[in-house]
């Protein structure tokens, strides 16, 4: 019997054609240039100039079994296992948060202000890794710890560590019991994008996120919604070094309450930095 081939262009047509109704135009494009260039190795162009190139029937039953998981709202990242962050490839599974584009601003703010040529930075809340990595990447020189509560999300970043041939010390710490004596380290940097995600925003979310991304990373208790916050803070007061830097990444909705709060913690020249989507998304502040 002869094997059925198919066409870049029959492929390309399909996927669309199926996944219209599911997407924006432009979440579609994203999610088809993804696609063709993770399992095909076809770029945006290719998928014009290479458009009569044949697919065998095995890749594009792959590539519908891909369609069927986008329909039930598995997020792209958690069917190809990887993504994409500050130009580095990170696997992300079920017990990490998939790296974001706001996440990619806090790390560019970071590199933009050093000023030190060997930082020591840390990051708290790592899940996969993207940040300290990502900082790794850009300030070489800089030495970097991470924390996370999650042995399973470690793992990850630990993988991505080595995938990526880049040096961060990773710990099991759970940073809402840990003592301030349980730290001899100092640092000059301390950067956390903890859970901030109220439980009440839970029904304004897609379920992509919801079904597929781990709660422990996304939420915190309505009636505590600064809690990582506070506590982080009240952490960097004893950990970081004098005149060192506090980054979050926080809640759009609570960026004068973090303020306020570091205000009262006495922490200095506090900026609130909004994003790509003019939300409040970024708070920095020296000890």
């Amino acid at each position: 019997m002869e094997t059925i081939v198919y066409t870049v262009e029959t492929a390309v047509k399909s996927f669309r054609e199926e996944l219209q109704e599911h997407f924006s135009d432009s979440e579609l494009e994203q999610t088809l240039q993804i696609t063709f260039y993770h399992y095909f190795k076809l770029s945006r162009i290719d998928l014009t100039l290479k458009k009569d190139d044949l697919i065998t029937e095995t890749n594009f039953k792959q590539l519908k079994e891909v369609i069927v998981a986008l329909k039930a709202k598995m997020p792209l990242a958690h069917i190809i296992g990887e993504w994409e962050f500050y130009g580095l490839s990170l696997m992300v599974n079920e017990h990490t948060l998939i790296p974001r584009p706001e996440t990619e601003e806090l790390v560019k703010l970071i590199v933009e202000e050093n000023v030190k040529e060997e930082p020591e930075i840390l990051d708290i809340g790592t899940g996969s890794g993207c940040i300290p990595l990502a900082l790794k990447q850009e300030l070489p020189k800089a030495s970097l710890n991470a924390y996370d509560v999650s042995e399973e999300a470690l793992k990850v970043a630990q993988e991505n560590s080595k995938n990526n041939n880049l040096d961060v010390v990773f710990k099991n710490v759970n940073i809402l019991t840990i003592g301030t004596g349980d730290v001899n380290n100092k640092f000059d940097i301390i950067v956390s994008n903890p859970p901030y995600i109220t439980n009440k925003e839970k029904s304004f979310m897609d379920s992509n996120v919801l079904d597929y991304e781990p709660h422990l990373a996304l939420f915190v208790d309505d009636s505590e919604p600064l809690l990582f916050y506070n506590t982080i803070a009240d952490f960097a007061i004893n950990s970081l070094k004098e005149n060192g830097k506090l980054y979050f990444e926080i809640n759009e909705h609570y960026g004068s309450e973090v303020k306020q709060m570091l205000m009262n913690k006495s922490f200095k020249n506090i900026n609130i930095v909004k994003d790509i989507n003019d939300r409040d998304r970024i708070v920095s502040c020296n000890i």
